[in-house]
């Protein structure tokens, strides 16, 4: 990604206090002396069968980019690849689990996009916002900082197991989803 992202002509723009150059999930504006808003889009796969629960891990996922840049979330739009043959309960369901987790963050959901895919996908992009003296950015770590976990370590080496391999453990399984599922 970092090759393809240096091809780009660099941002100039005063306003952007976090662009591309710092490598964080979240990009950051200054809208005011003391408002700026943080933004952020992720879309994935299912990790799970249940669909409400992948519409919750995915929420969680994409408000936690908001949370590590310091951010609080103000609101999110849906990002769907839905295939034809997935019956429509299909995306309800996961729709509402996105709409849970946002709704427990304080934002508001306004709305979305859904495109025609041959494969499930979905996302959210969510906006937040910050005091511009309060960013947090992967470059603002130094040696001697203390590192704090919100989760628990080991849940992308567990559902990639069970991607590449198709079975796991049903205890590992579960731990992995229900530290999916805590929001940070």
């Amino acid at each position: 990604m970092a090759l393809a992202l240096s091809g780009l002509t660099p941002i100039t723009d005063e306003r952007v206090l976090v662009g591309t150059n710092t490598a964080d999930d979240a990009g950051i504006i200054q809208v005011t002396p003391d408002l700026a808003l943080v933004q952020t889009v992720d879309v994935f796969a299912p990790i799970v069968d249940d669909a409400y629960t992948f519409g919750r891990i995915a929420a969680i996922n994409s408000l936690s980019d908001i949370y590590a840049m310091g951010g609080t979330p103000l609101s999110a739009l849906n990002v769907v690849g839905f295939p034809q043959d997935l019956p429509n309960e299909v995306l309800s369901e996961m729709l509402q689990g996105g709409q849970d987790e946002v709704n427990k963050a304080g934002a508001v959901l306004l709305g979305g996009h859904t495109y025609q895919s041959t494969e499930l996908r979905y996302g959210l992009s969510i906006t937040g916002q910050i005091h511009p003296d309060e960013i947090i950015t992967n470059q603002g770590a130094k040696p001697g900082d203390k590192l704090i976990f919100t989760k628990s370590l080991g849940s992308g080496t567990i559902i990639h197991a069970m991607v590449s391999r198709g079975t796991i453990m049903s205890e590992l399984y579960n731990a992995a989803v229900e530290t999916m599922t805590i929001s940070n």
